[in-house]
């Protein structure tokens, strides 16, 4: 079994440093590009922060440039469906963002641990492991802080260091744009991704497709402590991947599917933030299309540490 580096928790450790609002103060390369930190420092005030994004943790990236750490826990539920017995897996994940610039930021979102019991058929060999690591950049190119209209870009790229008990061990490219939008208290937000396979048949004959997903996000600040969150994420399967299963893996694990196979599905939660600089989330999310996917329901849970 592969052992995933604990570089980001060293990383985290040497950048806790003070930040505020929605706009991280602490950015990596000021001073050594020339930037003023100042110059373009213009957070938002309580009422206009926008909540990060609650579910799809691997998948769902808002527009912002912070500097922060986001611990993960999700219990997901794979119902009767494609020969499975009732099985489930749980996440344990760490994500790390790094504020390079005003506009520029590292962004590792994917790692972590999964606990599967999955119930699956005696053909698919599936059990606990280490998760894939992925990292990349996110370019914020549009700042309107006095409309709260923001607008990004990324890309990053998936190494083949996990193992293959959960699913994993496959290399993959992703390309994303964002878009947030805030009224006063109500926020919005959108993310639109496309994932590329290079090597489609690499998890132990199961495949992995190209494919894509799309997520929506709605909050309110009724109180400074607390804000409710809607969110709707849709995963589509762009190629057929024969010799892969035909179902997907959403953004759990890597598995082939086909483009018969789309999941989408509706979250409901909240954020609670004790002090402005920490937000512990908790979401519920079930399909709410008609799916023979490994999606039953999901519980996530995470805690958002700004720096």
């Amino acid at each position: 079994m592969k052992k995933t580096p604990s570089i980001w928790i060293g990383l985290a450790m040497t950048l806790a440093v003070a930040a505020q609002g929605q706009h991280a103060k602490f950015k990596l390369l000021d001073g050594i590009l020339g930037t003023d930190s100042s110059s373009s420092e213009a957070p938002y005030s309580t009422d206009e922060k926008f909540v990060h994004p609650l579910t799809s943790p691997y998948g769902h990236e808002d527009s912002f440039v912070t500097t922060d750490a986001r611990a993960w826990f999700a219990y997901q539920d794979f119902g009767q469906a494609y020969g499975l017995a009732g099985g489930n897996a749980k996440l344990y994940a760490l994500q790390l963002r790094v504020a390079l610039t005003d506009q520029l930021q590292f962004v590792a979102y994917k790692d972590g641990y999964t606990d599967m019991d999955s119930g699956l058929n005696s053909s698919v060999n599936a059990g606990d492991g280490w998760n894939d690591i992925a990292a990349g950049l996110k370019y914020n190119f549009l700042q309107d802080w006095e409309n709260q209209f923001h607008a990004a870009v990324g890309a990053g790229y998936e190494f083949s260091l996990g193992d293959d008990e959960p699913l994993h061990d496959d290399d993959e490219i992703r390309l994303w744009g964002s878009v947030n939008k805030g009224f006063g208290k109500l926020h919005l937000g959108s993310t639109f991704n496309y994932y590329w396979a290079p090597n489609k048949n690499r998890v132990e004959g199961l495949g992995d497709s190209d494919h894509l997903s799309w997520h929506l996000h709605a909050d309110y600040r009724v109180l400074d402590w607390w804000s409710p969150v809607l969110e709707i994420n849709g995963y589509h399967v762009i190629n057929e991947n024969s010799p892969g299963i035909p179902v997907q893996g959403v953004d759990l694990v890597n598995l082939g599917g086909d483009t018969s196979d789309s999941v989408i599905t509706l979250g409901i939660g909240s954020e609670f933030r004790p002090i402005e600089s920490i937000g512990i989330r908790g979401a519920y999310e079930m399909p709410i299309n008609e799916t023979d996917g490994l999606f039953n329901y999901r519980w996530t849970f995470s805690t958002v540490f700004s720096f």
